[in-house]
């Protein structure tokens, strides 16, 4: 592949799933000769299944005490994570640059107070007046403090105080879509010369009640004991708390301070549209047009599916059409599904394993091909579970 100097390089790795913390466990997981561990919290919210946060020591990355407690923790796991990527691009104390450094998180909004909704449908069971109860509930029970620490762009704005990362920032919302935005818009900031170097990523909390409801209530929460991911008939979301970022840069900002590089984003795009009538299909066939040229044999694939069972089984459809015999892997399978953060997890992982040119095991032994050699290439897709899609390609840096 031949190189130009706007080339957008990855130079930092910062990953937290079930799986540990940090990049070396997640690159044991990507070289092991066997599956990956199964890490499943089954009892605190059955039957809903979750992949927990592993063991942090959010001191590691958020020094102070007074910050840690002002957050909650989908920011702690996003401001942990940040840190991690700028502490392995080696830019961690690298004040100038963190001061002109582009910042792009992909967030959801913040955790509920469950008391007080517990409270409130309690209370409305007595009454027949709601609104005027909702009204009392709400300016005696909500702490503005509270309100405040739930505003999505304040992942960014911790970060920022926490790591001093004070370029330009923006905040997508909007689910899987919002990281595969997030990402996208750094790639081609960067690419047209608007931005020499970000930190782009996302967090998600899956141990939250209100995230549990809000994925029940329109049935895509998996049920009942564990599943591989490509094998899941209820539901088919097993939701995990996760965070993960990415420092980008141009390979001219990245080869000027002899930064170390993970690999190279060829290409990547997010879409979104009416997915019946193979709407759905047509639409991956063109975001993975980038990616037909790739050798199959040393190309892995890293599917964001959610496991949702119809979405899931038409995308590997058409993965398997587009490069038969390819190593498809559903990361979800062995992380939990992240929402915002999942799009970027795949990056990370697509990252470390061409890095370390990984032979990547099959996450679902029943339904994933072995790789014949290493990790030079890969392919990452999220397909949203509700809407939105996206397909990154990278590159060996050689």
């Amino acid at each position: 592949m031949s190189k130009a100097q706007n080339d957008v390089v990855i130079t930092g790795v910062g990953i937290v799933t079930c799986q540990g913390v940090g990049k070396e466990p997640h690159i044991a997981l990507l070289t092991a000769a066997d599956a990956p561990k199964t890490v499943v919290e089954a009892e605190k919210f059955k039957p809903y299944p979750i992949h927990p946060l592993p063991e942090v020591d959010w001191s590691q990355q958020i020094a102070k005490r007074g910050d840690q407690r002002q957050m909650e923790n989908w920011q702690r796991i996003g401001v942990f994570a940040a840190g991690l990527a700028l502490d392995d691009a080696g830019l961690k104390e690298d004040l100038e640059a963190c001061g002109t450094m582009d910042m792009i998180v992909a967030a959801g909004g913040g955790e509920r107070d469950i008391n007080v909704d517990t409270l409130i449908v309690d209370e409305g069971l007595k009454r027949n007046d709601r609104e005027v109860l909702l009204n009392e509930k709400l300016t005696t029970e909500l702490r503005p403090t509270l309100f405040l620490a739930q505003l999505s762009n304040l992942l960014a704005g911790n970060i920022s105080i926490v790591h001093k990362v004070t370029g330009s920032s923006r905040t997508f919302m909007g689910e899987e879509a919002a990281g595969i935005s997030a990402v996208e818009t750094a790639f081609y900031r960067i690419k047209s010369g608007e931005s020499s170097h970000a930190l782009v990523g996302g967090a998600f909390s899956a141990e939250r009640l209100d995230m549990v409801l809000l994925f029940e209530a329109i049935g895509s929460h998996s049920r009942g004991d564990w599943q591989p991911l490509w094998s899941r008939d209820v539901g088919g979301i097993t939701s995990g708390s996760l965070g993960a970022f990415l420092v980008l840069e141009s390979r001219a900002h990245a080869e000027a301070r002899g930064a170390h590089i993970y690999s190279t984003i060829s290409s990547i795009e997010g879409d979104r549209g009416n997915r019946t009538g193979g709407n759905l299909e047509k639409r991956l066939e063109r975001l993975l047009e980038p990616a037909r040229s790739l050798p199959t044999d040393s190309t892995a694939i890293f599917s964001g599916s959610s496991g949702m069972p119809e979405l899931a089984s038409r995308e590997k459809a058409v993965l398997e059409h587009q490069f038969p015999g390819a190593a498809i892997r559903g990361f979800g399978g062995v992380t939990g599904h992240g929402l915002e953060a999942h799009f970027t997890l795949g990056l990370a992982l697509a990252a470390l394993a061409i890095d370390s040119e990984a032979k990547v095991p099959p996450f679902d032994g029943g339904h994933e091909k072995s790789m014949r050699s290493g990790t030079r290439a890969a392919v990452v897709t999220t397909v949203g579970h509700q809407r939105g899609e996206g397909v990154a390609v990278l590159s060996a840096d050689a």
